[in-house]
């Protein structure tokens, strides 16, 4: 399906930042079907009458929440897609919205592109997860795990985070502000601290980690 094709909700309480999404959608994305509400009882309304494929909602919007929105459409629309936009940086929340179904979990301080390119995982069938909070939760999730990903310290999981997603260390350095040499430097500790001799060997421990997916990287 392409983007032109493609209906689109934004759920939002504020009526500025609704209009900002949309001017990126429509201007950046591509999308020509796009549709606001500004609550949750909207949003049903809105999909009573054209069903969108793919909704954008806050979760923190007047009653009921984001998080019961995302129940009651996928209890009688099951297709329709979920991408949580918020200013909630928090672990419980993300994941309790990918437990009740939505498919992606983006912050609002991330970059526009970033908010893209969630779009087009969604849309592709993919789970997204903004990389401040996948590394937050991934360090959760394995904070007691001695022998895996708890031995990295937070730089190097960044790192690591970095390389399975495809960026070079030139790449990587500028975005750390670290020279190349740094950046090669924590790729080999990261080697030696996970115990693998090369990087097809980190990449499948960090898709059994759900630090990335196969599609990604291929």
């Amino acid at each position: 399906m392409n983007n032109t094709d493609c209906n689109v909700l934004l759920v939002d309480d504020h009526a500025v930042v609704r209009a900002g999404y949309r001017h990126l959608l429509e201007t950046q994305g591509g999308f020509s079907q796009v549709r606001e509400a500004e609550n949750a009882q909207e949003a049903f309304a809105a999909c009573q009458k054209e069903l969108p494929v793919l909704i954008i909602c806050d979760i923190s919007m007047p009653e009921p929440v984001g998080l019961s929105l995302i129940q009651r459409v996928l209890g009688r629309w099951p297709d329709v897609k979920f991408l949580m936009f918020t200013m909630h940086n928090s672990i419980e929340l993300a994941r309790a919205c990918m437990d009740a179904g939505a498919k992606g979990y983006v912050t609002k301080s991330s970059r526009p592109e970033v908010l893209l390119r969630a779009i087009g995982e969604v849309l592709a069938g993919r789970t997204f997860i903004s990389a401040d909070l996948s590394r937050l939760m991934a360090l959760s999730r394995l904070r007691d795990n001695r022998g895996g990903l708890g031995e990295l310290s937070s730089r190097e999981f960044e790192v690591l985070c970095l390389l399975v997603a495809g960026q070079s260390a030139e790449q990587i350095g500028e975005l750390l502000f670290l020279s190349a040499k740094t950046i090669h430097n924590i790729h080999y500790q990261i080697k030696k601290k996970l115990q693998v001799s090369n990087d097809i060997e980190l990449t499948k421990l960090a898709i059994g980690w759900g630090l990335t997916s196969p599609s990604i990287t291929q």
